[in-house]
């Protein structure tokens, strides 16, 4: 007997399937600078644990499919802060960031239809998309120009009959790209033209560097019918275990295609949203001291990486994480070699092939992704182990 072709066909991920080596490393002794995953070291606001404390409640019960109305109203009031009118009608809350973004593919897409997404992109839309039968078209982007988004021709080459929707990532993971005003206004004359939905993941929104801003889709008025962004409080708080996500959305037809998901899956974790509840009434201060850090993380991972003979970089402008394209013929099989032949001093390091962040084939294989989760003193130090494998690694596979 055989499983489904969509068992069959989903990504591993190229994130998680190589850890089993890093913690083969981990018995040996070896301690392992893990650069591979987007979990920040940011302690999680004291609040949100202080919710997980102090809840009382004597049963568990279900709560209401699309999320407490309380912390929907608070979602709410977070995106009027940015100026962005939404009322608790037009959230869903979902089990993570993940599953909105499933949500999201299925209720707009039928099997067999079509999502333009500019690629590397964060690697479990791949997982989504099999999951909900749609197929990811790729607009391949280039890290030499700081994967920038192409022309509004170039864009509108990838639209087909099937096609249903574009989906951008601001600021991006895997390559923190931030895009301009400009490049999202290209997006959204396609979108009218071709009658297209909107998906924005935003849930780095936060994280944006040297005095720029974050444009939200949901600010394009002209659109908002058709515009869903999928939210997350993982990076935001660094929660990312408490997996609270939210669906946004001012399309009713979307909505209630949402709600009737939300509803088939009962509910969120009733604990989690009242420790999300504390998150978001901690105000908007909390962001700046978390900003700055990460900030410092990008400037010393950039310059420590800059020199290094033969790497092609550019200077992310969001999230916490890049792409750089290193001079080496396969990125897996140099993880892998730094996981299982390479020590320095008893460390090692793990970062993410960047591969599986494509699903044009071919693409990525000589790129890797690094995430700036670590404390300055251990990024320094993971970039040293870094350099040294890789300058090692050279020498043995030239």
């Amino acid at each position: 007997m055989e499983v489904s072709q969509r068992g069959q066909k989903i990504q591993p991920s190229p994130i998680r399937k190589l850890k089993p080596y890093a913690d083969d490393a981990i018995k040996k002794g070896i301690h392992v600078y893990f650069i591979n995953i987007g979990q920040p070291d940011i302690p999680t606001p004291q609040p949100v644990m202080e919710a997980f404390h102090n809840y009382r409640e004597e049963v568990l019960s279900y709560g209401p499919a699309q999320g407490s109305l309380e912390l929907r109203q608070a979602v709410a009031e977070y995106f009027q802060s940015y100026g962005i009118p939404l009322t608790p009608e037009n959230i869903i809350i979902t089990i993570g960031g993940s599953e909105a973004i499933h949500f999201s593919f299925s209720a707009i897409a039928d099997p067999g239809q079509e999502i333009v997404i500019p690629e590397p992109f964060y690697t479990n839309y791949n997982g989504y998309a099999t999951f909900a039968d749609v197929k990811i078209v790729p607009l391949t982007l280039r890290v030499d120009d700081g994967f920038r988004l192409p022309s509004q021709d170039e864009i509108e080459a990838r639209i087909a009959p099937q096609t249903r929707a574009l989906l951008l990532c601001s600021p991006n993971n895997p390559t923190g790209t931030v895009y301009t005003p400009e490049e999202i206004e290209r997006v959204v004359t396609v979108v009218k033209k071709h009658d297209l939905f909107l998906i924005g993941d935003e849930v780095y929104k936060e994280f944006v560097y040297d005095g720029g801003t974050h444009k939200s889709i949901l600010e394009f008025d002209e659109i908002k019918d058709r515009v869903i962004v999928v939210d997350s409080i993982s990076k935001r708080f660094s929660c990312c275990g408490a997996r609270i996500g939210a669906v946004v959305t001012r399309n009713e037809e979307v909505y209630q295609a949402v709600l009737k998901f939300a509803q088939a899956r009962l509910c969120p974790p009733s604990v989690e949203q009242e420790a999300a509840l504390a998150a978001y009434r901690m105000g908007m201060e909390y962001f700046e001291p978390v900003r700055e850090e990460y900030q410092k993380r990008r400037d010393i991972l950039y310059e420590g990486l800059k020199d290094i003979p033969g790497i092609v970089i550019q200077k992310p402008q969001g999230a916490f994480y890049i792409i750089v394209k290193l001079p080496i013929k396969d990125a897996e099989h140099f993880v892998l070699w730094m996981l299982t032949d390479f020590q320095l001093d008893k460390e090692t390091v793990m970062v993410a092939p960047a591969q599986g962040f494509y699903c044009s084939l071919g693409k990525g294989k000589d790129e890797v992704r690094i995430a700036y989760v670590l404390k300055e003193k251990d990024l320094r130090r993971a970039i040293v182990v870094f350099k040294a494998g890789l300058e090692k690694y050279l020498s043995l596979f030239p």
